[in-house]
């Protein structure tokens, strides 16, 4: 737990000082295409991709499915297909670098995850965020790195799914299918933000809403339709304990937060804003989502794919506040929750479930045996 909160305090203490320089328009006459403070960010985004990749690459045993994946990548290079329950996109990956390798090197497999991962998150925070300290704090005492750890296919996909946001925003939807699209061929779940990230770019009318709001009723009285749809989606789940839902109170608490503080400053920060209004309903989405649909097995990991966006909005409301007195005080509730957040985290890390604690590297440990060893 201490190692962990170390290189959470070492990476954000890097993070902080980032800021974002405009790209467009232009230079000042003698200002050069890279100027001290871009080197100075590149500096530190790559000390923090370094940090972070390091843990992750180097991690054994560590995450609730770590042996499955072993034992999906064993499968994979002895060609049983059949029991491979995962998609094109990653058995094409493992196939590839195994036959490069010329051996079964999954330590490989995941560093290649952990690298595209970790670029893809930090690339989409610092081009699209408000304040990168800010956002990569959020990243951070969300858990959401460490969470990487764990099914390492939707990680990949919600990296893509975050920095596919600023193509819905400039609305160059081919450029932004052509990406869901591919990260769908490493985790099908990533197709649902097709239509809910353009349902969150409409302007809501009230009666739309209203509609909408019936439509939502229809998860409580038509659950068998729904869950059927997820076993035709994911086949693999019928008849195991992957079908059974439940309410995930720390993602609904968070989502009700965020919009409670929106709302606060919905004029100043979301009216005139489809950048903030995106994030608005997508957050709206994610909480409907979480109290709607709890019976569904794979609704959090739908719902992340909506609220993925808090650590980007909340900067932006935090940067449209005017009054600097509130500004600070929301600035210091908003990182000393977090920080609470992430000290709970930190203390259930090692539950069924997550296991990201303790934490093992090939260096020091051994693999613990698959299940194709056990038969």
């Amino acid at each position: 737990m201490i190692f962990y909160f170390m290189i959470a305090a070492a990476t954000i203490a890097l993070a902080l000082p980032v800021r974002t320089i405009p790209r467009r328009g232009p230079r000042p006459y003698g200002e050069t295409a890279t100027s001290r403070q871009q080197a100075y960010n590149m500096l530190c985004l790559f000390s923090i991709f370094l940090i972070l990749l390091a843990v992750s690459a180097c991690r054994l045993n560590v995450g609730n499915d770590y042996a499955k994946y072993v034992e999906f990548m064993h499968l994979i290079a002895c060609d049983a297909y059949s029991y491979v329950p995962t998609e094109t996109g990653f058995n094409t990956l493992v196939a590839v670098l195994y036959r490069l390798t010329g051996n079964e090197n999954f330590l490989l497999v995941f560093a290649v995850f952990a690298f595209l991962t970790i670029g893809l998150f930090l690339k989409a925070m610092y081009e699209q965020s408000d304040s990168f300290g800010q956002s990569f704090f959020l990243f951070m005492t969300f858990g959401l790195y460490f969470s990487t750890f764990n099914t390492v296919r939707y990680y990949l996909a919600l990296a893509l799914a975050l920095y596919s946001v600023k193509y819905v925003l400039k609305k160059e939807w081919a450029k932004f299918l052509l990406l869901i699209l591919l990260g769908s061929t490493f985790h099908k779940s990533m197709l649902v933000v097709i239509p809910l990230y353009f349902l969150a770019t409409l302007a809501w009318k009230k009666w739309q809403l209203i509609l909408m709001a019936l439509f939502c009723t229809t998860f409580f009285f038509m659950q068998d339709f729904y869950l059927k749809a997820v076993i035709f989606l994911y086949p693999s789940y019928e008849d195991t304990e992957y079908l059974e839902g439940g309410i995930s109170w720390f993602n609904i608490l968070r989502c009700l937060g965020v919009l409670i503080f929106a709302a606060l400053y919905y004029k100043q920060a979301v009216t005139g804003s489809k950048r903030n209004r995106f994030y608005f309903f997508c957050n709206l989405g994610a909480l409907i989502l979480y109290t709607c649909c709890s019976f569904l097995p794979i609704i959090t990991r739908i719902g992340y794919y909506l609220n993925i966006t808090q650590i980007l909005f909340i900067p932006a409301i935090l940067q449209k506040i005017e009054n600097k007195k509130q500004k600070r005080f929301w600035g210091i509730t908003i990182a000393l929750a977090a920080t609470g957040y992430f000290l709970l985290y930190l203390i259930r890390a090692d539950n069924d479930g997550i296991r990201v604690l303790p934490y093992q590297t090939f260096m020091f440990h051994d693999m613990v045996p698959i299940l194709s060893d056990m038969n």
